[in-house]
């Protein structure tokens, strides 16, 4: 089985969408998803330095873009996306996944990335607040020292890799108190995303989500609140609003690509991350990393040897309707 992921906040790096706007059709594609995200794709893609798409109004609509850039670049007429059988995508690249499983159209989900990364940006100004990721020591224990610290764990990634987010005063306690044999590395980016501290985001994109009318996936995707498959269109919407002041569970997220069966993996573009993710948590899941165009061969041999018709009402584990996942969060 295949899965078709998209990365979150941090994957860009300057002119990295440089290669991809030579395709044919790309520019013109991606000037009208700037257009409706109301930020400029191709400017920022290729000539914009690291400090300028570090913003958070400037990054998440670059990293959703070019996602969807690199999705079309993949399939095309003669390689169908029908080969994909689960997807999902990490923080922001959530967004990206409901447009590439249909839930939202490519205009829609950059309106509301665009009002994402806006109200996110100015709820971050309110109070200093940043990321650190803590990498390695005992799960247990490290959780322990974030909630010690009064931190939340914003991201629990799997691989011994858990992000926490607070106060700058909370997280250079964090530094000075580490867990046990663990790292604390501090991220660059703009605020405590996925916490209380982005409350005021919520409402705007509450109301931003009245306007839309999402569709149900066509194949399994994958929400970051509980790593549950999410067959109605609803609910994914609702659960991408809440998603901007709650934890992102990437680490649940891989395990139930592992229970469903998923044996190759690809990352969409701004691509690494998640790969790396997966080469530590994901043994023997055969996995691809698409950065530039020059990927797409490598990434569309794997679709040929992974790649099925998927059937997104077969599966063992779905949040409906109800709005309720099967099982609860372990945190």
């Amino acid at each position: 089985m295949l899965a078709i992921v998209a990365p979150g906040q941090g994957a860009q790096t300057p002119g990295f969408l440089s290669p991809w706007l030579e395709l044919p059709g790309l520019r013109d594609r991606a000037q009208a998803l700037s257009d409706a995200a109301e930020v400029d794709l191709v400017t920022h893609g290729t000539t914009s330095d690291a400090d300028t798409i570090k913003d958070t109004a400037v990054a998440q609509p670059l990293i959703v873009g070019a996602g969807l850039l690199a999705f079309s670049a993949l399939f095309d007429a003669d390689h169908p996306a029908d080969a994909v059988g689960v997807g999902g995508g990490h923080s922001v690249g959530e967004i990206t996944a409901a447009a590439f499983t249909g839930v939202l159209g490519d205009d829609d989900a950059m309106r509301f990335v665009g009002t994402r990364g806006r109200a996110m940006a100015q709820a971050a100004a309110v109070t200093p607040t940043g990321m650190a990721a803590v990498l390695g020591g005992d799960p247990d224990e490290v959780l322990a020292v974030i909630e010690r610290h009064s931190l939340t764990p914003a991201n629990v990634n799997g691989g011994g890799q858990i992000v926490a987010a607070g106060t700058m005063e909370q997280l250079a306690a964090l530094r000075e108190d580490p867990p046990a044999k663990a790292k604390v590395i501090p991220l660059q980016v703009a605020g405590a995303f996925h916490t209380e501290h982005m409350a005021p985001a919520v409402e705007e994109l509450a109301a931003l989500a009245n306007t839309l009318t999402p569709a149900a996936p066509r194949v399994r995707l994958l929400s970051n609140k509980d790593g549950q498959v999410v067959d109605n269109g609803d609910e994914v919407l609702q659960r991408l609003v809440s998603q901007v002041s709650n934890p992102v569970r990437w680490d649940l997220c891989q395990q139930t690509m592992l229970d469903l069966g998923v044996t190759g993996l690809i990352e969409l573009a701004p691509a690494g991350t998640l790969v790396g993710l997966a080469k530590r948590a994901m043994k023997g899941v055969a996995a691809v990393a698409v950065k530039t165009p020059d990927d797409i061969d490598q990434a569309r041999a794997l679709i040929a040897e992974h790649g099925g018709a998927a059937d997104p009402s077969s599966t063992t584990s779905t949040a409906g309707t109800s709005g309720t996942a099967s099982t609860e969060e372990s945190r």
